[in-house]
């Protein structure tokens, strides 16, 4: 006959042996989507910059501030995206350095 200690035991290393891990194929997913959700933001901040210089060149508009803000700011958002882009194939370089 099991004693109660006995059987709390083996439930409790029953559960240490199963481990409770997100399936990587989701965790993947998730990243590429971030990734692509901020590729897209960059994409139209570039755009909107793009919109706002024609329109000064063309003088449709005389908000040079705000034009000049769009266009700092996309400058900014492209050069974070580069950097994590270097940052991200530093990353691959060094695991394919890897000795396995």
């Amino acid at each position: 006959m099991n004693s109660i200690a006995d059987i709390t035991m083996k439930a409790h290393l029953q559960g240490l042996s199963a481990p409770k891990t997100a399936p990587v194929q989701n965790i993947s997913g998730k990243f590429a989507e971030a990734l692509k959700g901020s590729i897209a933001e960059v994409n139209e901040a570039q755009l909107a910059a793009d919109r706002a210089a024609e329109q000064i060149a063309a003088g449709e508009t005389k908000n040079l501030h705000e034009a000049m803000i769009k266009l700092e700011e996309a400058d900014i958002s492209l050069r974070l995206m580069v950097q994590v882009r270097n940052k991200a194939v530093e990353a691959y370089q060094e695991i394919m350095r890897m000795q396995v």
